[in-house]
């Protein structure tokens, strides 16, 4: 198996070309410094040099406020990037795995969303997620993998600013009306691999099991890792940001289980493990 990783470079990105590797897969990893998204002519050369048996497309514009003022550039990122790499799959029967967001809902109501859930995003960064689904579902051997609040060894996330904010404050405000689940790379990246190597066209959704507010996780990051701060439960209203978020988030595996896929474990344990690590 050779698959072609973008955005190697970012949590998802990396855990998953490291996974690969452990199976001994061929892997062609790019990120931005070697892989220009919004150049259609690099992107095409780049895949048609490497010839990959499958591409998975982890590179994505994700700054959720600032795509409320840089549309045309989250766009081009995420919705006209994918068109072209989903194009290239489809005339070469490439399988694409695409990596897409609970943001593509408007979190309406409080039951779990299966994968036939009409989606109404709130947000830029929701509408153009959801225009690059569009994109790779025009590609016959296609996987969309929607996911949510994922946290991982590279960069920056909740977890790491909730470890920081936990050893500077004896407070932190934190809502409490946004409800999703937490999601570790290190699980997601094995459950990618595990659908790569036995593709079955569809859209999915693929988070650690359990659901949160964003008060519960961060209480639950102060319990495992000790620290004394108090969590402090806000509504979103007295947390004002550029763009809206879903209240609901809630995603259902059950896509997964009808494929013969197995779904993630808990988000607890995921997080006990990546604190460990």
């Amino acid at each position: 198996m050779h698959i072609f990783i973008t955005g190697a470079k970012g949590q998802l990105g990396g855990d998953a070309a490291l996974e690969a590797l452990r199976r001994g897969w061929r892997v062609t990893a790019v990120d931005r410094g070697d892989f220009d998204l919004t150049d259609p002519v690099r992107s095409i050369t780049a895949l048609a040099l490497a010839k990959p048996d499958a591409v998975l497309h982890c590179a994505a514009y994700t700054a959720v406020d600032q795509a409320e003022s840089e549309a045309g550039q989250a766009a081009a990122v995420n919705a006209a990037a994918t068109q072209v790499i989903a194009e290239y799959c489809r005339l070469t029967g490439t399988w694409l795995a695409y990596i897409s967001t609970d943001y593509v809902f408007d979190g309406s109501g409080d039951a779990p969303r299966d994968t036939d859930a009409i989606p109404a995003p709130l947000n830029v960064y929701g509408q153009t997620k959801l225009a690059g689904e569009l994109a790779a579902a025009c590609c016959e051997k296609h996987m969309i993998i929607r996911t949510s609040w994922v946290f991982g060894r590279g960069g920056g996330n909740f977890v790491k600013t909730m470890r920081r904010l936990g050893s500077e404050r004896a407070e932190i405000r934190v809502v409490n009306d946004q409800i999703g689940a937490p999601t570790y790379t290190v699980d997601l990246a094995r459950l990618l691999c595990d659908m790569l190597a036995r593709p079955v066209t569809g859209v999915y959704h693929a988070t650690n099991a359990g659901y949160c507010s964003w008060a519960d996780f961060a209480r639950e990051i102060m319990v495992q890792t000790k620290l004394p701060a108090k969590i402090v439960p806000i509504p979103t209203a007295e947390y004002p940001q550029a763009a809206l978020r879903p209240k609901n988030g809630r995603l259902s595996p059950a896509s997964l289980l009808r494929a013969g896929y197995t779904p993630l474990p808990g988000w607890e344990d995921a997080l006990g493990r990546f604190l460990g690590e």
